[in-house]
């Protein structure tokens, strides 16, 4: 009987027991930044380069590592206030990129040459606008000629261009060799006459 008891006042405490949630709150492991993992340093919670350095993207903070180190970058953003950090970062990311591609230049090599470029596109343009008045001149040269033929030589009407045409000296000759043939002919008939008579 008494073991019942035991049993029954037990299995209440159990079942409340696996009912409760535990108060302790479920652990998160941070991962340090990009900067302390190649470093190979541990990530403390204020670190200076863990908001511009992920853990996904090694590649960034290698690339800057190797031009300007370490130490510099650290430096660098310490002297600025948190709202050109992150412009610096970039900045110093895009540096040492084209630092690596082109040791000798850097970035002043692509400059030079996206400038170079906009030369060339910009007396390409100045050359296209060129034609372009030319051909508009052109083609106000062309009406204004069409315009002053059309004023010097207007059209004439009907009555008048069958009034040419008969007053030319060419037709009128013309006609007049006709009245002159019509005239030999009568002559002619007249002499025959008094043959056939």
């Amino acid at each position: 009987m008494e073991s019942d008891t035991n049993t029954l006042t037990s299995s209440p405490t159990f079942s409340h027991s696996s009912n409760t949630p535990s108060s302790s709150p479920p652990q998160v492991v941070m991962s340090p930044c990009a900067a302390c993992k190649i470093l190979r340093r541990r990530c403390v919670e204020k670190c200076v380069l863990a908001p511009y350095f992920p853990p996904t993207e090694p590649a960034k903070f290698t690339t800057a590592h190797r031009v300007f180190g370490a130490s510099n970058i650290i430096k660098f953003l310490q002297e600025l206030p948190e709202s050109q950090r992150a412009d610096a970062v970039a900045s110093m990311v895009y540096e040492a990129g084209a630092r690596i591609r082109d040791p000798v230049y850097g970035c002043a090599g692509a400059i030079c040459q996206l400038q170079k470029q906009v030369n060339e596109l910009q007396a390409q343009l100045a050359k296209a606008q060129a034609e372009v008045v030319n051909m508009q001149f052109q083609q106000a040269n062309l009406v204004t000629l069409i315009c002053m033929e059309m004023s010097q030589t207007p059209q004439e009407s009907p009555q008048q261009s069958t009034d040419n045409f008969i007053t030319s000296p060419s037709h009128s000759s013309g006609y007049q060799n006709n009245l002159n043939f019509f005239e030999d002919n009568t002559n002619l008939n007249s002499l025959w006459e008094p043959l056939w008579t």
